[in-house]
This record gives structure tokens, C-alpha cells and sequence, in this order.
């Protein structure tokens, strides 16, 4: 069987790949998480597995879940140990630079997040 020149344009423009759509928002199930940007990382002691954390707005209480992300740092955990000056706090606010154990490095000028 010979092949025509008609059919082979015909199978070059049915095989060829359809173009990908340019913008992509990230489909969720369920409830969509609010992230609140609450300070930033100022220092990382790797003995002790904590991390100095300047609190530029709202609060941080035992608890809550933060969001920790920067250039090669993105995870999440819960906040189990907070200290001031090598004291232990329940709840820590604006202003404040405050020691927090964290279970990965974390490297200064990363951005932490409250999720609520």
C-alpha cells in the first residue's frame, strides 16, 4: 500500500501534541487552608534543632501549625517548644524574637506561616 502525501499530513496533524494550557491553579479538596505570614528566621543552632524566629505580626501559641518555607526550606510541623531568653512560653506575640524547635534546618530569611 502505497502512502499519499494527504495521508500522511493527516496522520502528522492528528499525532501532534495540543497545546498545554498556560496558568495552573492548584485544584483542592475540601476547605482551603489560610496562610498568615508571621515572622521570618533569624539564626539556626543545628546541636539543639532550633531556630530564632522574629514574630513581625499577630501571635504563636503552643499548638498551632506553622508553614515554614524559603529558598531550599519548605515543610510543616507543629509548634511543641517555644522559649524567650531560655524561658518556656505558651503563647508568643508581635515583637518578640523567640527560640522554637523545629524538626528540619531552617536557614535565615525563611518566611514562617501560621495555617489557620
Amino acid at each position: 500500500m502505497k502512502k499519499t502525501k494527504k495521508s500522511v499530513l493527516k496522520k502528522r496533524i492528528s499525532t501532534k501534541k495540543q497545546p498545554r494550557a498556560t496558568s495552573r491553579k492548584a485544584v483542592s479538596k475540601g476547605k482551603r487552608k489560610a496562610l498568615e505570614v508571621i515572622g521570618k528566621i533569624t539564626h539556626y543552632f543545628p546541636k539543639a534543632k532550633a531556630g530564632v524566629m522574629k514574630i513581625t505580626k499577630g501571635t504563636l501559641a503552643l499548638g498551632d501549625v506553622i508553614h515554614i518555607k524559603g529558598h531550599t526550606t519548605d515543610f510543616k510541623q507543629k509548634v511543641y517548644s517555644i522559649q524567650l531568653d531560655r524561658v518556656p512560653l505558651e503563647k508568643a506575640s508581635k515583637g518578640q524574637e523567640i527560640g522554637l524547635r523545629v524538626k528540619s534546618r531552617v536557614r535565615q530569611h525563611d518566611v514562617v506561616y501560621k495555617i489557620s
